[in-house]
């Protein structure tokens, strides 16, 4: 691999006519890569305190078409999920991330249909937690492994996306450094990114056909979230 590595930078560097860098260059590029300069940040999220970022991320997800809940722990989450799954007519079956397993307890939903594992297609409504949620925008920023699969985000109809008070930051420059930062600090180190962040501001929508929004096209046609103040 290494190897392989070296031969495709190699041909890069001679067609841009570059040697390798070394010595300070290359200490220097090292620096960049591990503390990236941040850019011109906007003024929205300036100044908030945590019940500010929370309150703004509430009104940008209302914005974007989302449904939100705010709950003041865990234990509140399955019967908000129940009693949002009758409001919307939806059937009461869904399936849950696997790192959520143990974390929700679903027995005072005993008419919940519960599952846990990654999406199908078959499935009408998924339940994911989220790395970070972007005040700024109401963005949500969700990575892909084993324990939270990145089917569960967009095959099923209806997704509800479980947010912690804790995960919402100001903008979306502080997500990528805290993601940075705790993937540095997971097993193996290194900086190693998950295969896939998934970046999602709002349901699934489009305009193209005679510029008539359309709910679902390419995803979720409905995004509720939970915001969790515990």
């Amino acid at each position: 691999m290494t190897s392989a590595r070296d031969q495709i930078l190699g041909s890069i560097r001679k067609s841009l006519g570059r040697d390798a860098l070394g010595g300070e260059a290359a200490a220097a590029l090292r620096q960049r890569l591990a503390s990236p300069a941040r850019n011109l940040i906007p003024d929205r999220t300036a100044g908030l305190d945590d019940s500010g970022l929370v309150r703004q991320l509430v009104t940008k997800l209302g914005e974007a078409a989302c449904t939100v809940d705010e709950v003041a722990s865990l234990d509140e989450v399955p019967g908000r999920i129940a009693a949002w799954l009758q409001r919307e007519n939806l059937p009461a079956r869904l399936v849950q991330a696997p790192v959520l397993q143990g974390g929700l307890d679903w027995s005072k939903t005993p008419t919940l249909e519960v599952k846990t594992g990654t999406a199908d297609g078959s499935e009408d409504t998924s339940v994911t937690p989220v790395f970070a949620a972007v005040s700024e925008t109401g963005t949500l920023m969700l990575q892909s492994d084993v324990a939270t699969p990145t089917g569960l985000n967009f095959l099923p109809e209806n997704h509800i996306a479980v947010v912690r008070r804790s995960q919402v930051v100001g903008p979306l420059e502080d997500a990528w450094a805290r993601l940075r930062s705790a993937r540095a600090g997971a097993e193996g180190g290194g900086h190693t990114m998950p295969r896939t962040v998934n970046l999602i501001t709002g349901p699934s929508r489009t305009g193209d056909i005679e510029q008539k929004i359309q709910m679902g096209a390419h995803g979720p046609r409905r995004l509720h979230v939970i915001v969790v103040d515990g």
